[in-house]
Order: structure tokens, then sequence, then C-alpha cells
């Protein structure tokens, strides 16, 4: 194979920019959710801890990037977003936010029975209908934005420092 050739086979094709209306779609659904999120009453740094923590499990470094950046300014400290890979072993996170973390990682891998019934349970106990209905949401759209992203190796490029210029 030439190199040319092996660099056509190696680039990927960033599926969102070949497919834009399939991409304003699930962008469109990505806007329902985050209203619905809000009109549940869930907290922006809760969505964004769900938001990171999915994307923490399907290694997807650009929505990482995205969203640590966002919860950060949502207020999210950079001692819980440390953290957030071992939530289960620290009391930083509350009984919602531990409820709502279950819930999104039993979302991103359902075929595991046992610990998509632990998680429900869980919260069922503390989040409402809506509260429920909402982080599922936010996990599945999360879930298809990581998807988009590593299938197409969208690249994270280094954050400029606030009041400098490229």
């Amino acid at each position: 194979m030439t190199e040319t050739a092996a660099a056509a086979t190696d680039r990927r094709v960033y599926v969102d920019k070949q497919s834009p209306g399939a991409y304003r779609a699930l962008t469109a659904t990505a806007e329902a959710v985050r209203d619905a999120a809000a009109e549940a009453g869930l907290e922006r740094t809760l969505v964004e801890l769900v938001n990171i923590r999915v994307s923490q499990l399907n290694a997807c470094a650009y929505c990482l990037s995205l969203h640590t950046r966002a919860a950060l300014r949502a207020g999210e400290t950079t001692q819980r977003l440390g953290v957030l890979p071992a939530w289960r072993d620290t009391e930083l996170f509350s009984p919602r936010e531990r409820a709502a973390l279950a819930l999104a990682e039993a979302t991103t891998h359902p075929a595991d029975d046992a610990a998509q019934t632990a998680a429900y349970a869980q919260a069922r106990a503390v989040l409402s209908d809506a509260e429920t209905s909402a982080v599922i949401w936010v996990a599945i759209s999360i879930n298809a934005f990581n998807r988009v992203s590593v299938m197409s190796k969208h690249p994270v490029r280094a954050a400029v420092p606030h009041g400098t210029t490229p």
C-alpha cells in the first residue's frame, strides 16, 4: 500500500460534517434533553457531572475536554472533577448526585442487569420521575455524542489561557 493510500485509509470521516442533517437532529435532541433537565430541576453541575462520567467511560477525549470546561464554568470544583472516576470512594457527592452517576453508568452499560437494577432502585429513592427521566436522557444524549466524536476522532486542541491570543 502506498503512503497516500495508507493515509487515506487512516483518515477518519467526521460523521457530523459528512451527514449534517443527522447531526442537526442529534443537536436538536440534545437541546430538548437540556430543556427537560432544567425543567426537572437538575442543576447544570449535575448534568455536567453525568456528561463527564459517561465520557470517561467511553474514553471520549473531545467530550471530556468540552464538558470539563462547561462544568468549571457552571461552578464545579477541580477536586470533584479530579475524583469523579472514583466517585463511589469519596464523600464529596450528595446522595442525589451519586444516584444520577450510578444511573448514568447503568445507561451507558445497559447489559449489566444487576448494576442497572441497583442503580435504578438508588435513583428512585432520591430522584423524582422527571429527574430520573432527565438523567437517563442526558446519559443517552452524551453517549450518542461520544460515539460521533470517538468514531470521527475529533481532535482535542490545547486551551488558550484567558487573556491571550492563539
